[in-house]
């Protein structure tokens, strides 16, 4: 029930904080006169807000406090889109996206995963997390749509009050629903949670220390750099191939429904299978898939059938991402481990489509931009089987947490 709940409120989250960011700015643009530039900047700034507060997020959520995190954040972001829906002013802006930053560190799918694993465990999240996923996919596809007729009905500003109310109900269903006296390792009493405060602080110096954490926070950060850096620059990339604007539009949508599809192949093929297993086995897919991007001329079809096949694996290893903590480091500190990685990764995310932006000028071409990918996968598959290989099982019985005395 619990990861039901989490998951529906990832489309609303998604979708009226991430998804509908592109349509809002495009009518901020019409009426208020900035630029581009000047819009995405305060994307990138909400993205470095977030990386910044993914770690106390996650050590909050680890002592407890998931219900009023999730809970306060939802009911905040109808502040922060009421006050974006009056601004006239591109500093008030600025601060505004700093604002849904803090929000999305503290509503999005790794607090939602930590959530959840704290209240079943993380050795037995794995179907939470998937159902999680599962939802969450749809968030572009529900909400672009209803975005786009809000606005078409209505104007930009009244979008954002209707988008707030939806944080304001979902909010309200979270501080009903999050119960932390039903996690399995809820601390009855001060001493107890003194004791799993202890515990977790230790196991984070204790992989703050090893090898194997350092190889796998670089492997998902060049996985976010690389897949945040793709999506931004796709649409024209194809478009330089010389694709018609609704070929793209029709191989992008490919993606979406792709990776609900590899969400469900996973759920019912690999059910027992070690997801670390499962991402070394499929991580090899994508420098091959950017490989076959870069020939100068491509087929409408060829490129269809490139993005299913990755849209399927990312729709995976989005799951493997979240799962690498408890099969890779430990059974504790979750959302603290979790939250260090996204720092890194949500950092990349924020800084890849603006490198990329560079790399295109200075050749004025999308192919450096495509090979550069496509490099980055390289390194991402190696870094990921090198950790894989580390993660020995030995090893992870070693990450355990010391006993407190």
């Amino acid at each position: 029930m619990l990861a039901a709940i989490l998951g529906i409120g990832q489309i609303c989250s998604w979708g009226t904080l991430y998804y509908s960011f592109p349509l809002i700015v495009l009518g901020m643009e019409q009426d208020l006169g900035w630029t581009k530039a000047q819009l995405y900047a305060g994307a990138t700034l909400g993205l470095l807000v977030t990386a910044m507060l993914s770690y106390p997020v996650g050590v909050g959520i680890d002592r407890g406090w998931g219900k009023w995190i999730m809970g306060g954040a939802s009911l905040a972001a109808m502040a922060v889109l009421g006050w974006w829906s009056v601004t006239e002013s591109l500093l008030a802006f600025y601060v505004i996206c700093a604002l849904s930053g803090a929000v999305q560190a503290a509503i999005l799918y790794e607090p939602a995963f930590a959530v959840l694993a704290r209240r079943v465990g993380p050795a037995n999240a794995r179907g939470g997390i998937t159902h999680i996923t599962l939802w969450g996919g749809f968030a572009s596809t529900v909400f672009v749509p209803v975005t786009g007729t809000l606005i078409t009905h209505f104007d930009w500003r009244t979008t954002l009050l209707l988008l707030g109310l939806v944080n304001v109900v979902y909010g309200l269903i979270y501080l009903a629903t999050i119960r932390p006296d039903k996690d399995i390792e809820h601390a009855q009493n001060a001493q107890m949670r003194h004791e799993h405060a202890m515990r977790d602080r230790q196991i984070v110096r204790d992989n703050l220390r090893s090898r194997l954490f350092w190889i796998l926070l670089i492997a998902l950060t060049v996985y976010a750099g690389s897949f945040s850096a793709f999506t931004f620059h796709m649409y024209p990339m194809l478009q330089e191939k010389g694709l018609s604007e609704s070929d793209v539009v029709l191989a992008i949508a490919v993606i979406g429904p792709a990776q609900v599809v590899g969400r469900i192949l996973i759920t019912v093929f690999a059910r027992e299978m070690p997801l670390r297993i499962v991402g070394a086995i499929l991580i090899g897919v994508f420098p091959v898939t950017f490989a076959l991007l870069y020939p100068a001329i491509l087929s409408v079809w060829t490129v269809a059938i490139l993005f299913a096949v990755y849209g399927l694996v990312n729709g995976i290893f989005t799951i493997v991402r979240s799962f690498m903590v408890p099969e890779m480091l430990s059974k504790h500190a979750y959302g603290a481990l979790n939250g260090i990685i996204n720092v890194c990764a949500t950092i990349a995310r924020a800084i890849m489509p603006l490198a990329a932006a560079w790399i295109w000028e200075a050749g004025q071409s999308y192919q450096p931009v495509i090979a550069a990918i496509a490099g980055l996968s390289v390194l991402l598959a190696a870094t990921f089987w090198l950790a894989v290989w580390w993660s020995r099982p030995a090893r992870i019985s070693q990450s355990q947490p010391r006993q407190p005395t």
